[in-house]
């Protein structure tokens, strides 16, 4: 699963480095499929349920799973990458939102604050510490500083499979709080894929005429991070590290 995911952030390095006005998004899924194919990898993501394509591509207000296609970045646009592979039957599975080229005070702000609070949450991470505490710990980061966390989707267990248990929500799930329940204990040896999306309005979501494209109701800007981390009873490894990136947590 470690070669996996450096894979995937190989891949989201690439794109990363390509992301600049007047490009269409199609060009990311041109250089997703041609990394897997270097890399000797499968795309996770196309033909899953039928989605078409290697990548995830969503733009501005499209939340997640959105097509690329021949639309070009402009200017001040944020663009998200999702991005997953398999190796050897094991699954990686990573997401960034860059900015393209300058863009608003509000639009860096929320690129800030989703990236931290994916780390907020990736600190609460411990084997025999209950998974909700990763819930609140990413809630209550995004929201001290005034953005809202998408409920529609949340992170999950992933290994032979793409999505396995257990369900990791950004947000603590309705009466967690009062009455104490904080959902499963972690046990050192899971691997979670922890995914925040946070939007500058409203978290409710729709779902366009593709059956795919999640974008915010309210047409606010979101943006969406995520990295696969391996649960130890020291804390959490992760495991989707761009090439040359230093973990926060290490010693």
């Amino acid at each position: 699963m470690r070669k996996a995911n450096a894979i995937v952030a190989h891949v989201l390095d690439v794109m990363g480095s390509q992301v600049r006005p007047g490009v269409p998004t199609m060009l990311f899924e041109e250089i997703a499929q041609e990394e897997c194919r270097k890399a000797g990898v499968k795309p996770a993501f196309q033909g899953y349920h039928g989605f078409p394509y290697a990548l995830c591509c969503s733009v501005n207000e499209e939340v997640v799973h959105g097509f690329p296609s021949q639309r070009l970045l402009k200017e001040g646009d944020i663009v998200s990458f999702d991005m997953g592979v398999v190796y050897e039957g094991f699954y990686g599975d990573a997401a960034r939102t860059y900015p393209v080229g300058v863009v608003s005070p509000e639009a860096e702000e929320l690129l800030r604050v989703t990236r931290e609070c994916l780390f907020k949450g990736i600190e609460a991470v411990r084997a025999n510490m209950p998974l909700y505490g990763v819930s609140r710990a990413i809630q209550e980061h995004v929201e001290r500083a005034g953005l809202q966390v998408v409920r529609r989707f949340v992170g999950h267990g992933i290994g032979r499979s793409l999505h396995e248990k257990p369900e990791v929500p950004n947000f603590a799930p309705g009466g967690t709080m009062e009455n104490n329940h904080w959902g499963v204990l972690l046990k050192a040896g899971m691997v979670l894929a922890i995914e925040p999306m946070v939007t500058l309005g409203t978290y409710e979501v729709d779902i366009l005429d593709d059956n795919w494209t999640a974008v915010t109701r309210d047409r606010k800007l979101a943006a969406h991070f995520e990295h696969t981390v391996a649960v130890t009873h020291e804390g959490a490894v992760i495991l989707s590290l761009a090439e040359g990136e230093i973990s926060p947590f290490a010693a």
